[in-house]
């Protein structure tokens, strides 16, 4: 006589338990300082962020050094980028070379 193979109800509380678990990693949202960092920007202390979906934190007031007067280099046309409504360039401070860097910036 054959039977009808046997389905173990703790096989399928794993399963589901390990679903519901990667479907609450996937949701859980990435910290909001991970891919911004607050720069000088044209002469001002402001948050820049590496997606236009990441949180900005809140910049606290500091003194950042004024740019050097320059022409904006002409900025090619492209589509910004999904959350964003247009790009340019700006100056961005380095801290690291003490010098402000023409950039794309997209807000």
């Amino acid at each position: 006589m054959r039977r009808a193979p046997a389905t173990s109800s703790g096989a399928c509380v794993r399963v589901a338990a390990l679903l519901l678990l990667g479907a609450v990693a996937a949701l859980r949202p990435a910290p909001a300082w991970a891919e911004c960092e607050c720069r000088c920007v044209n002469g001002e202390n402001v948050a820049v962020c590496t997606r236009a979906t990441d949180v900005p934190p809140v910049c606290p007031p500091r003194p950042c050094p004024r740019p050097p007067p320059g022409v904006r280099p002409v900025t090619p046309p492209a589509v910004p980028p999904t959350g964003t409504g247009s790009c340019r360039m700006e100056q961005v401070y380095d801290e690291a070379s003490g010098k402000y860097e023409w950039r794309q910036v997209c807000r």
